[in-house]
């Protein structure tokens, strides 16, 4: 795959990610204090089932094409820098989402918990740093790639 269209094909699933989580920090997971404890369990296993079909090919999309363009700039010292960071980052997206917020899911799926939907909504700020830092940087990294007159 030529690289520019590969970071194209990186920054859309990136920019599709920053829109998925923002809206999941500040509209998703705020509401889901107000599902009830009745009804809160079949709520969050829901979500936990339909989030995963909405991220999982962006998510898939992303860390491949990340991967993909590590290996396609080694040896160039300049581009090897962005697509390390861009990869830095999708490690820490990783790992928070694998090692905080699924387990935090997993908590929640048992019945309401207030103190770990607090956690849920603090801790996912991580992930909505990170994938916005990444949205900048593809955006940097798309910008430079275009014709300059």
């Amino acid at each position: 795959m030529p690289l520019p269209l590969l970071l194209v094909l990186q920054a859309a699933a990136t920019w599709y990610m920053v829109g998925v989580i923002w809206m999941v920090q500040l509209i998703h997971y705020p509401l889901m204090g107000r599902v009830g404890a009745n009804e809160f369990v079949g709520y969050e296993r829901a979500h936990t089932q339909w989030m995963s079909l909405v991220v999982g090919p962006g998510m898939l999309v992303e860390v491949v094409t990340a991967s993909y363009w590590l290996l396609a700039v080694q040896g160039r010292k300049d581009e090897a820098v962005f697509a390390w960071i861009g990869a830095g980052l999708i490690a820490v997206i990783w790992g928070s989402t694998f090692f905080i917020q699924v387990p935090l899911h997993e908590k929640l799926s048992q019945g309401f918990d207030a103190a770990a939907l607090a956690r849920l909504l603090g801790t996912n700020w991580i992930r909505t740093i990170a994938w916005t830092a990444r949205g900048v940087l593809m955006a940097w990294i798309v910008w430079r790639m275009l014709p300059k007159e």
